[in-house]
């Protein structure tokens, strides 16, 4: 009988197999645990929404007691089955937990230029199945609700693209990284949608910056 010593080729092959298995496992286990995640957090974003509906401000519409965001509004694509909470700030921390409205743009559902951003594999891979034409619905915590239609999407440079101001108008355009299916997270490659209100809502309390940078968003 010939016995393979250690180090020979068959135990190296099943070492390898062993190693390429584990990494599987962990990579697989990283989606299920971010996805899990989303998941769990919509319940919560849920009742912080109906408390910012019932009047609550920021610090009492906290989805948990650490959080530093609120939902400023719910995002709604009848058409692709999309009903989520919208949080305010769009740093790494909050997009783990939801769409993000970007600082300094228009707060959504008002006059002027709003942008909300998520992240490709979670909350906006619908994104990418969106067509002109499509209806999109903002909430806002009044309980207004304002209707968008899709006027168009493209690709942008994080480093170089900006936002411009919406003016008189009320439009929202939808951020999210690109490609969707990049091996490589954080390039610097943004899709956009953008969809403009079919009524003029009124104008927001709060001040629109005019012109944002697609670099601040994660």
């Amino acid at each position: 009988m010939i016995r393979n010593l250690p180090g020979s080729r068959p135990s190296l092959l099943l070492a390898g197999a062993a190693g390429l298995l584990g990494l599987g496992v962990w990579q697989l286990g990283g989606a299920a645990w971010i996805h899990g995640k989303a998941a769990v957090a919509q319940v919560l974003l849920e009742r912080a929404w109906d408390a910012r509906r019932s009047g609550a401000e920021n610090d009492a519409a906290r989805p948990w007691p650490w959080a530093d965001t609120a939902p400023v509004a719910r995002l709604r694509v009848p058409a692709h089955g999309i009903d989520q909470v919208v949080l305010a700030g769009a740093s790494g921390r909050t997009l783990a937990f939801g769409p993000g409205h970007l600082t300094g743009t228009a707060a959504p559902g008002y006059r002027g230029h709003s942008v909300v951003s998520g992240h490709r594999d979670t909350h906006f891979t619908f994104l990418k199945d969106l067509k002109p034409g499509d209806a999109v619905e903002l909430e806002r915590p009044d309980g207004r609700r304002v209707i968008y239609r899709l006027t168009g999407s493209e690709i942008v440079d994080a480093r170089t693209a900006r936002f411009a101001g919406g003016g008189d108008r009320s439009v929202v355009s939808l951020v999210t990284c690109y490609p969707f299916e990049a091996l490589v997270p954080n390039g610097p490659l943004r899709y956009v949608v953008t969809a403009e209100a079919v009524e003029r809502p009124p104008a927001s309390g709060v001040a629109e910056a005019g012109v944002a940078e697609a670099a601040s968003l994660e």
